[in-house]
């Protein structure tokens, strides 16, 4: 039986509180597109996203004006390329890239994910031969996103492949400088990465999946807000409960929204990946929950311990909601998708090394943050080997997505528009961790990844 004062709560977290589905994102296995012919290929690899998600925008936009539920995003995720492109050469590989983003062109979708490859424990001719080319993919195409996956807990960190990964986030950075080293926010570098993620720029098809999927990421980091203000000062288990019940009705409306979704589209549902996703919009903000919870501003002492609490209710929450929560699930903390996050680091109150503290709790890790660009390679690649580390060690996602911005300095503002917002500079350390990279090989797995 409906409940009248449920369906008004909805519509209120819609038009007041900034409540939406952040993506449909259909994943696609290009397994069977392989060819030893590279028209060939890539003729299969378009052919075949084409076909599986010609209609995935109409969908979005019919469940849309349906039920009045805001569905920001369509996007199409695939096999990792470097998987099915064992013979090419750097060029076909470009070619690839340009293939996937005609197609996504021809779709109408806002972004494609999984122009990239798993290299936590070695890396194949194919692997080096993709990862070489990343920056120039990056650069020739609009709506191609990449991602690398460099570590497991299982099988501990390639630091050769991290230290690939600061030359290959210099050089888009450079090769996009008269756009903000926009390269940078299309490019994410990954430890424990999931294979059911629908968010860019991370998303990609894993092997394990079948044939086609349509997964759901929700948001609503202002439904959250709003319910922690409505419940006053209360004790910390109050506070924990409240998020739970909210982060609960968030998730049924992505679980309805992905049911429905797969039926029209007649694709197996995946999951629903119940994280909060902030926009640049005022009042959607993972950093004004933390200040609503009794923080002067995020960034202060305590911020993690109030991420940890708003985390783990989230998952408790929306893991009651859905029939298959996935991805990445839990809140977001991107520097310039977030206006609050951008407003702590204009006033000093959060810095990188608070931000990579906090990622220890967090859904995902360092994203969308804004860098000097004249950071050197050892510099980027230290960042990332710490954040890597922190996903390793924890058994956890963690990721990074950090821009050089190519003639910028601290200080400085770089603005993207749209879901990825804008970005003061922020300040990294440069003492060198060059001798420290350059050791090469890998990382041994933590004794915790002995579980078997």
């Amino acid at each position: 039986m409906l409940n009248t004062a449920d369906i008004l709560e909805t519509i209120s977290m819609i038009r007041e509180e900034n409540l939406d589905i952040r993506t449909i994102t259909m994943g696609i296995s290009l397994l069977d597109c392989a060819d030893s012919n590279e028209k060939r290929l890539c003729e299969n690899i378009y052919n075949k996203i084409t076909t599986y998600a010609r209609d995935l925008v109409k969908t979005g936009e019919d469940i849309e004006k349906q039920y009045g539920i805001p569905i920001i995003n369509k996007r199409v995720a695939v096999t990792p390329v470097s998987l099915i492109g064992g013979h090419l050469s750097p060029e076909g590989f470009i070619n690839v890239a340009k293939t996937l983003d005609r197609a996504a062109n021809t779709l109408g979708i806002n972004f494609i994910g999984g122009f990239g490859a798993l290299v936590h424990k070695g890396m194949t001719k194919a692997d080096d031969t993709l990862l070489s080319v990343i920056p120039e993919a990056l650069a020739e195409t609009s709506l191609v996103c990449s991602s690398v996956n460099v570590a497991t807990t299982k099988a501990g960190i390639n630091m050769d492949a991290v230290a690939r990964m600061g030359k290959i986030v210099k050089r888009a950075a450079y090769l996009t400088r008269d756009n903000g080293s926009i390269g940078c926010a299309k490019f994410v570098v990954f430890a424990n990465a999931p294979e059911d993620n629908p968010f860019m720029a991370g998303a990609f098809h894993g092997v394990g999946e079948g044939d086609a999927v349509v997964s759901v990421g929700v948001s609503g980091p202002g439904v959250v807000s709003s319910a922690i203000k409505r419940a006053g000062d209360c004790d910390f288990q109050s506070l924990a409960e409240t998020i739970k019940k909210t982060a609960f009705k968030i998730t049924r409306v992505g679980q309805l929204v992905a049911l429905e979704a797969s039926k029209r589209l007649n694709v197996p549902f995946g999951i629903v990946d119940l994280s909060l996703a902030p926009t640049p919009a005022i009042g959607d903000s993972v950093a004004h929950i933390l200040e609503e919870m009794g923080l002067e501003s995020c960034g202060a002492c305590g911020t993690t311990a109030a991420l940890a609490l708003l985390n783990d209710a989230v998952k408790k929450g929306g893991v009651m909601a859905s029939s298959s929560v996935g991805g990445l699930s839990g809140a977001f903390i991107p520097v310039s998708e977030d206006q609050g996050m951008i407003d702590a680091v204009t006033c000093g109150a959060l810095t990188i090394e608070k931000l990579e503290a906090m990622t220890a709790v967090c859904s995902v890790g360092l994203d969308m943050i804004v860098i000097p660009g004249d950071t050197s390679e050892d510099v980027i690649s230290g960042i990332i080997a710490d954040e890597i580390s922190i996903g390793v060690a924890n058994t956890k996602t963690t990721a990074v997505r950090v821009i050089p911005a190519y003639g910028m300095n601290v200080g400085d503002v770089v603005d993207y528009g749209g879901l990825l917002g804008h970005a003061p500079v922020i300040k990294v350390n440069t003492c060198s961790p060059a001798r420290f990279i350059a050791r090469g090989g890998r990382i041994p797995a933590p004794i915790h990844s002995l579980k078997n």
